[in-house]
């Protein structure tokens, strides 16, 4: 019996060792050996768990961002309509006249005066304008050309005057010290050209700001600063114009009325052409005219001969 229950013993031993070993004890140390291994790998310096989902959705929006533009490159492209010129882009009238114009050429100042008139698109009477570009710097003084004339036939605008001065002038449209500065006190201005005598100057420094922006102020050297008031108002209903070189170089000009005959033009843009002639700075050495251009207010440009300055 003894020996009997000793080798039963023996087989029962042998059964549990040849038992198949269970998967619950091994967990744990899988999950260890998981956390281990992600906490090998974030330290060894690679990508975590996250950082690697953020790529992977960065990757996907590439190529869906990609198959829109395949997508966009597939549709048929529509045709490129080809950029208008200058000229193409101006109203029917101005083409037409801008047609009288040939390209290239410079014409005498007769011959630009007279088509000019012709080439005028406006139902108005437009000016005549005379645009010079000059070869100087405004920057320099010497070079920052500026002075007035009165033309020989006049603007053809009716000008208002109005004088700063107590006593009444010949001609002047407004007079008086407290009429205008109770005006100016308003913010009304009813005059084109406000001439001043040299006493009365410091009375308008409190509107410069209003006078200045819209060339009102007077000037000693546009002539609205003197003590010969009534001699000034005469020039300014005869016509005095001013000019002044602009920050490019140009000066622009208004010589009259289309209504005026191709003479009186010619005058006045002879007189204007003289004027610039006496301006001219000693340190311009070279060319001093670059192009002269003749135009009305809404008409195409016409250039000049540099001959006729």
């Amino acid at each position: 019996m003894a020996k009997e229950a000793e080798e039963i013993t023996n087989e029962a031993e042998l059964l549990v060792e040849a038992a198949p070993a269970t998967d619950a004890p091994e967990a744990p140390e899988a999950e260890a050996t998981e956390g281990t291994e992600e906490k090998a790998t974030a330290k060894a310096g690679k990508r975590s768990a996250k950082a690697l989902k953020e790529a992977e959705e960065k990757q996907a929006k590439e190529e869906r961002k990609a198959e829109g533009v395949d997508a966009e490159e597939a549709k048929p492209k529509q045709p490129v309509k080809p950029t208008r010129s200058r000229l193409e882009r101006r109203g029917k009238k101005f083409r037409e006249a801008a047609t009288l114009v040939e390209k290239g050429k410079t014409y005498t100042l007769a011959e630009a005066i007279a088509l000019a008139k012709k080439t005028n698109t406006a139902k108005f009477d437009a000016s005549v304008e005379l645009h010079i570009n000059l070869n100087v710097d405004p920057r320099h003084a010497d070079q920052n050309i500026r002075d007035n004339l009165v033309l020989p036939a006049g603007t053809g605008k009716a000008v208002r005057v109005a004088v700063l001065d107590d006593e009444k002038v010949a001609g002047a449209d407004l007079s008086g010290v407290e009429a205008i500065l109770k005006d100016l006190e308003k913010g009304t201005i009813n005059f084109d050209i406000l001439i001043a005598t040299p006493a009365q100057m410091p009375k308008l420094g409190k509107y410069a700001r209003v006078l200045g922006p819209r060339g009102l102020m007077p000037n000693p050297k546009s002539g609205t600063v003197t003590t010969d008031v009534a001699k000034a108002v005469k020039e300014a209903k005869a016509g005095r114009v001013e000019y002044r070189v602009d920050s490019t170089g140009i000066v622009h000009i208004a010589v009259g009325k289309v209504s005026f005959t191709e003479a009186q033009l010619l005058d006045n843009v002879k007189a204007v052409l003289a004027s610039l002639r006496a301006n001219k700075p000693s340190s311009v050495k070279s060319t001093y005219v670059k192009a002269i251009n003749l135009t009305t207010t809404m008409g195409p440009g016409i250039s000049v001969a540099l001959s006729e300055f």
